[in-house]
């Protein structure tokens, strides 16, 4: 796992962060004993960073595009109003299960809805307006992800978007010329730069975050 800061600054931020539930600490190990790439889950730091979002917004419609095994949905759906929903989507059925059970477990049934499928096809059809997106799905295609949702989010709302650093490779000359998935996630951090619709920091949490107020 590439790491931006040093191991030590890492485990002194995790002890002196907000513990994860009991729910969410079930699910990291699972996720880590049998899926592949358990990296890609956001565990306990960017989580509880992810839910701290949300419980500042306070959101009524949370859309994720990307769910894994949906560590990062449950984080989110925290800072959800009483009245609130949260739909997730993700194109691989495999992890379906545990992705239900967990949002059972947390209590949280009646607020995540998760829907296997392309993403882009799905949010065509569906009725809301979001107050927060999150996309971490795959990256060559975030910039459309992005496009279509932006004129779906309130003013005032946020899209945040992970693995923006791509573990170092968008400094890296090198993957910038060979590696696809490099190349888009560069492409998008400079579209998205530019961008006057929104205001924007890249945060260096983990893999990178980029968050972006609608204006």
């Amino acid at each position: 796992m590439f790491t931006i800061i040093s191991p030590d600054i890492q485990t002194y931020c995790d002890s002196h962060t907000e513990q994860e539930s009991e729910v969410l600490k079930k699910l990291n190990r699972y996720t880590c004993a049998n899926v592949l790439q358990p990296r890609m889950i956001s565990g306990h730091f960017q989580g509880r960073f992810l839910a701290m979002i949300s419980k500042m917004i306070k959101p009524k419609y949370i859309l994720e595009i990307g769910t894994y095994t949906g560590y990062s949905a449950l984080c989110l759906a925290e800072g959800l109003l009483d009245d609130g929903k949260l739909i997730t989507i993700d194109i691989n059925p495999e992890q379906e299960d545990i992705i239900t059970k967990s949002i059972e477990g947390a209590g949280l049934k009646n607020k995540v809805q998760f829907i296997v499928g392309d993403a882009y096809n799905i949010i065509k059809t569906l009725p809301y307006q979001y107050d927060l997106v999150f996309i971490d799905a795959d990256k060559q295609n975030y910039l459309k992800y992005y496009e279509q949702v932006l004129p779906l989010v309130n003013s005032g709302g946020y899209i945040i978007c992970d693995n923006v650093l791509w573990s170092g490779k968008v400094v890296e000359p090198d993957a910038l010329l060979k590696d696809k998935d490099t190349i888009a996630i560069n492409q998008f951090n400079d579209f998205v730069a530019k961008d006057a619709r929104v205001e924007k920091i890249l945060i260096p949490i983990r893999d990178g975050i980029y968050v972006c107020r609608k204006r």
